[in-house]
């Protein structure tokens, strides 16, 4: 694995403050490193491929024994004791998660909440998705939407799919932007009321969706048919007609 993949005018997106810094001595699972001080860091920013964890993990090993810097918009640990936070090399401008995504070895998140941030991720991803590197050589990565038994086999965890959207529809405070025609079978994603205003203001219009390809990312809940809770913005993308 490289790192240093991502293009340097995509490396300043996700510089939060510097929350401390470390040597990688192990790789604990996909997502989190343990450093010689025996703290423990969650990579913020990014999913593991469903069904590839141990792909991410192989390619985090490179780190072991790299002298790492730890910038973050938050300090405080999760329940479990680890630090959420953006990983920078000693010699590297962009963050070793913009390296994973352009190589397509992760899949971007949508949860970072900073813009310069997440376009950082999404830029990286996309390079890799287009190129069809890493993971996303493999088309059973992105979920058809028209297939809501394969969506199913992700319930509980995170994964994208996309698909043409055949309806939009308010009940109560949620909106559900249907992907097939039965909703207690087929796929479909919710959006809280509350979360229109950001959609809007970022040019996505939940009632114009219907007839357009559309993308979407998250964890699969099952409730009849596969959902998908839209929580953030970049979780949802308008991608054709």
């Amino acid at each position: 694995m490289w790192f240093g993949a991502a293009a340097p005018s995509l490396a300043a997106g996700c510089q939060f403050d510097i929350q401390g810094e470390g040597v990688v001595s192990a790789v604990v699972d996909a997502r989190t490193l343990r450093l010689e001080d025996g703290r423990e860091v969650r990579l913020a920013g990014v999913e593991v491929v469903a069904g590839e964890p141990e792909d991410l993990k192989s390619a985090l090993t490179a780190l072991v024994g790299r002298h790492v810097t730890l910038r973050g918009d938050r300090d405080e640990p999760d329940r479990y004791g680890r630090q959420s936070v953006f990983l920078y090399l000693e010699s590297s401008t962009s963050s070793v998660q913009s390296d994973l995504l352009a190589q397509g070895q992760a899949i971007a998140s949508a949860d970072v909440d900073d813009k310069a941030c997440a376009t950082e991720l999404a830029t990286a991803e996309a390079a890799a998705r287009q190129a069809r590197r890493g993971t996303w050589a493999n088309s059973s990565v992105v979920k058809n939407a028209e297939n809501p038994a394969d969506i199913l086999t992700r319930a509980g965890q995170f994964a994208v799919v996309q698909g043409k959207v055949m309806s939009v529809r308010q009940a109560g405070g949620t909106v559900y932007v249907n992907f097939g025609r039965r909703w207690t079978r087929d796929f479909a994603a919710t959006i809280s009321r509350r979360m229109i205003p950001y959609l809007e203001a970022a040019g996505i219009i939940p009632a114009s969706l219907e007839n357009h390809r559309v993308r979407v990312r998250g964890w699969v809940e099952r409730r009849g048919g596969p959902r998908i809770n839209v929580l953030r913005v970049g979780q949802i993308e308008v991608i054709g007609d």
